[in-house]
C-alpha cells in the first residue's frame, strides 16, 4: 500500500520525535579539560623522583601508562586510531561493549591508573596513595560536571579492562627475565668500569631531611602547613630485591640487559644503527685522545652559563624525575600553555613516551655492546689523577649519550606535532632552584641537552653528536611506523 503525502509526513515526524528522544537520553557529555592529561605527565615526574628510578625504568613505566591513557581517548574518538596492531606484540585490545554511553576521560583515567598501580605495586606504599589520590580527584571532577554514576561505573569498568590487557602485553616485553640476571664487566684498557663510590650512593639515596613530594607541585619542597594526605614523604633507601621499580644503585651497572627488551614501535633495538665511536687510543695526538682532552679543557674553563646548562639538564635519578620525566614536564607545560585538547595532549604524550622508551632500549643496547670507559677514568689514568667532572658520572657505559639520544628522539616527535619554529619556556626545575630556560625550539633544546653532558664532564663530544644522530633516527622511525589519526 502506498502512503499518501500527508501520511508520509506524519511518519517522518514521528521518526524524528523518536530519534530526538533517543538523543535526549544519551545527551552529549561535557568536555574534559587538558588537565586530565597534563596532571598525569607531572605526576610521572614526581613518582620517578620519589621512587628513585633509573632513566630506563622510568621511561618504560611512562610509555605503558601513556598508551593506556591514549587508548582510553582513542576508543571513542572521531579522529584517533588505536595503537593495537601497530606496536610490537600488541595485536588487539578489548573494544567497549555496546551497552550504553561512555565517558572517554573516565575510561582513560581508569586505564592509566590500572597500569600504574600494577607497575608500581612493589614500590613505596605512598606511591600507590598518590596514584589513587589523583585518580579519585579526576573522577570526582567528572562527577561534578554532571557525568551520571551509571556512565562513570560503565566507563571505569571498560578502562580497567583496557589497563589489564595492556599489562598482559607489558609482561611479555622481556623485562622480568632481566631481573637479577648475572653480568660480567668487559675487560680491557678501553673498557668501562663503575666509578661512583659507596659514599656518593649514600649521599644520593639518603638524607637527614624529609623528601616531600606534592601532587600539585611534584618537583618542589613543602612549605609550612602543607603536609597532608595529598603529599608523600620518602626519607629512606629503597628496599633490596624489588623486581618492577628498583631504585638506582650508582655503584653497580644499571640494567645491562635493557637492550634485549622488546621495542615499542621500532622493528628492533638495532633499527637505528649508530656511527661507531673513534677507535680507542691513549696516545697523545690521536683522535680519541683529542676527544678526551676536549672534555678535560672544558671542565677547567667552565663558564657560569655552561654550569647552569649542565645542572639544568642533569636530571639525576632520585634528585629529579629523570630525563624522560623532564621532557614529560615540558609536555605538561605546553599542553596547558597552548591549550591543547585532551585528545591532542594524549596523542603527543603517548608518541613522545614511546619514542623515549625506544630510544633508551636502542641506547642501552649500544652502551653495553661497546662498553666504553668514561672520561673520568681516562683522564685520571692518563692526564690528571686529581680531576673530577662537574656531575656525578652515571653507572653505565659511556657511548653513546642517553640524554642526547632520547632528547633528539623526543624533539622529532614534538616538532612533528607542535611545530619547531617558535621558542618555549621550560620551568620544570623552578622548584629545585633553577630559573626557567627559554629554548629556541625543540631541536635546539635537544642540542643543548646533549652539550650539557659534555659540560658535565661525563661524555665525549662524539657521544653527543653521534647520539643526536641516532636519536633523530629513532624519533623519525616512530613517526613513520605509528599512525594515530584516521585517514580522511
Amino acid at each position: 500500500m502506498v502512503l499518501s503525502m500527508r501520511a508520509r509526513s506524519r511518519a517522518a515526524a514521528a521518526a524524528l520525535l523518536v530519534a530526538g528522544f533517543g538523543a535526549g537520553c544519551r545527551r552529549e557529555l561535557p568536555p574534559a579539560d587538558v588537565g586530565f592529561v597534563a596532571r598525569w605527565t607531572a605526576t610521572h615526574y614526581a613518582l620517578a623522583r620519589a621512587e628513585r628510578l633509573s632513566p630506563v625504568v622510568a621511561a618504560r613505566v611512562s610509555a605503558y601508562a601513556s598508551i593506556a591513557l591514549y587508548e582510553g581517548w582513542a576508543a571513542f574518538s572521531d579522529s584517533l586510531v588505536s595503537l593495537a596492531g601497530q606496536l610490537n606484540g600488541l595485536d588487539s585490545l578489548p573494544r567497549p561493549p555496546a551497552d550504553g554511553q561512555y565517558d572517554p576521560a573516565t575510561v582513560a583515567v581508569e586505564a592509566q591508573t590500572t597500569v600504574l598501580l600494577d607497575l608500581y605495586h612493589d614500590g613505596f606504599a605512598s606511591t600507590g596513595v598518590a596514584i589513587r589520590a589523583l585518580h579519585d580527584s579526576l573522577i570526582g571532577a567528572r562527577r561534578s560536571q554532571g557525568i551520571s554514576e551509571a556512565v562513570v561505573q560503565r566507563s571505569a569498568a571498560y578502562g580497567g579492562q583496557l589497563g589489564k590487557a595492556l599489562l598482559a602485553w607489558a609482561a611479555t616485553d622481556g623485562y622480568l627475565a632481566t631481573r637479577d640476571k648475572p653480568f660480567q664487566l668487559r675487560k680491557g684498557a678501553d673498557a668501562w668500569i663503575p666509578t661512583a663510590t659507596e659514599a656518593e650512593y649514600r649521599a644520593q639515596n639518603l638524607s637527614a631531611e624529609r623528601d616531600v613530594v606534592l601532587l600539585g607541585r611534584p618537583t618542589g619542597a613543602t612549605g609550612v602547613g602543607e603536609l597532608g594526605d595529598r603529599t608523600y614523604t620518602v626519607n629512606r633507601p629503597k628496599p633490596m630485591g624489588t623486581t618492577l621499580v628498583p631504585g638506582i644503585n650508582v655503584t653497580k651497572p644499571v640494567e645491562p640487559y635493557w637492550g634485549e627488551l622488546r621495542t615499542f614501535a621500532l622493528l628492533s633495538a638495532d633499527s637505528c644503527q649508530a656511527t661507531p665511536p673513534m677507535p680507542y687510543s691513549s696516545a697523545r695526538g690521536s683522535d680519541f685522545y683529542r676527544q678526551v682532552d676536549t672534555v678535560y679543557q672544558i671542565g677547567k674553563t667552565l663558564t657560569d652559563e655552561q654550569r647552569a646548562i649542565a645542572y639544568f639538564w642533569a636530571d639525576n635519578p632520585g634528585e629529579s624525575g629523570t630525563p624522560s620525566g623532564h621532557w614529560l614536564g615540558i609536555i605538561s607545560q605546553l599542553a596547558e600553555q597552548r591549550r591543547l585538547t585532551p585528545e591532542r595532549a594524549a596523542e603527543v604524550y603517548a608518541l613522545s613516551a614511546i619514542a623515549m622508551a625506544d630510544a633508551f632500549i636502542v641506547c642501552w643496547r649500544l652502551k653495553y655492546s661497546i662498553s666504553l670507559l668514561r672520561p673520568v677514568t681516562f683522564i685520571q689514568r692518563h692526564i690528571d689523577p686529581k680531576w673530577h667532572p662537574l656531575l656525578l658520572t652515571p653507572p653505565f657505559p659511556e657511548f653513546a649519550s642517553g640524554h642526547a639520544i632520547q632528547s633528539a628522539a623526543t624533539a622529532e616527535v614534538l616538532s612533528a606535532f607542535l611545530g619547531d619554529s617558535t621558542s618555549f619556556e621550560d620551568a620544570t626545575h623552578v622548584p629545585l632552584g633553577h630559573p626557567p630556560r627559554t629554548l629556541a625550539s625543540f631541536r635546539a633544546a635537544a642540542a643543548e641537552v646533549g652539550m650539557s653532558r659534555v659540560y658535565g664532564g661525563i661524555h665525549y663530544p662524539m657521544s653527543n653528536w653521534l647520539g643526536q644522530e641516532q636519536g633523530r633516527c629513532v624519533g623519525r622511525s616512530v613517526l613513520e611506523r605509528v599512525r594515530t589519526r584516521k585517514e580522511r
